[in-house]
């Protein structure tokens, strides 16, 4: 079995950093899917990893935005987990998952067992809790190759509330990365990099660049490039020699405005591949690669 990093890493050389966030958005999915229903969220998910196959090496569902259907949507995001990696995707599920003791250990079985009922290559989880609630993710990770997404530095200009916040001489942050380290270095993979990923916002430039001093061998997990404003450039700010992580966006290539309101599968297709592509240049081109 190929370990989460490695499989990222080779994905990014070969295609790119984009991840393809499937975030269906109250009242955004196209009518010609079904509409904002648990059933056209599905639909829409499965045509958008059809699109992916062969462009984009990851996908990544935001769990919330099904769960909002009750159990249709929780049906509904199962779907498109399983036909992610059928498809050979890299699933990372974006749940934001935090708790202690054995309420910890039933997310991490939820999303990273063997057997779990929403099959991800990786998760992301909340850190502030503390570290021992991390460590049922880290183990069920490591015993299946899967990878754990701790939050850093988020994308949202609340981030500036509570994790650029000082403690000492140094911002909340960064005490939280350095606090990975033993952990990070531990899930190292033949890769080089580490099966424990950080997201950094493309917002935060300047601090993805401080993190990744800290943490050399961290994969990074970069939200907010496109419709949240960040550009190419400040969302590889945090990779080095051309790789380091990926980069996801949502709105920007999976609603175009050229999709805008059509009733024709071949022009959402085609607006969906040209943004998918143009994303995947851009950040291409950013990286030098």
């Amino acid at each position: 079995m190929i370990d989460f990093a490695t499989r990222v890493i080779e994905g990014t050389r070969a295609l790119g950093p984009l991840c393809v966030g499937i975030d269906p958005h109250p009242g955004r999915v196209p009518a010609l899917f079904g509409g904002d229903t648990a059933q056209g969220a599905q639909n829409w998910g499965l045509a958008l990893i059809e699109l992916c196959k062969g462009k984009v090496c990851a996908i990544k569902p935001q769990v919330g935005l099904f769960e909002r259907f009750g159990p249709e949507g929780f049906a509904a995001l199962q779907t498109i987990a399983r036909a992610g990696r059928d498809a050979g995707l890299v699933v990372l599920m974006d749940a934001k998952r935090g708790d202690i003791g054995s309420t910890a250990e039933g997310y991490a079985q939820a999303y990273l067992s063997a057997e779990a009922p929403f099959p991800s290559d990786a998760l992301t989880v909340n850190p502030y809790l503390g570290l021992d609630t991390l460590e049922p993710f880290f183990r069920v990770a490591r015993e299946n190759q899967k990878g754990v997404i701790v939050l850093a530095r988020t994308s949202n200009p609340g981030a500036a509330d509570f994790q650029a916040r000082a403690m000492g001489d140094a911002p909340l942050y960064l005490r939280v990365v350095d606090a990975l380290g033993p952990a990070i270095e531990a899930h190292r993979s033949a890769s080089g990099w580490s099966n424990i990923m950080l997201v950094t916002g493309a917002t935060g430039p300047a601090e993805a660049r401080k993190i990744r001093m800290v943490s050399p061998y961290a994969l990074f997990l970069v939200p907010g490039y496109g419709a949240q404003g960040a550009g190419a450039a400040d969302a590889v700010a945090g990779f080095v020699r051309g790789e380091g992580g990926l980069v996801s966006a949502s709105r920007s290539v999976t609603f175009p405005a050229a999709a805008d309101g059509t009733n024709r599968a071949e022009v959402w297709r085609s607006a969906v591949t040209d943004a998918l592509v143009a994303a995947q240049n851009d950040l291409r081109q950013a990286l030098n690669v």
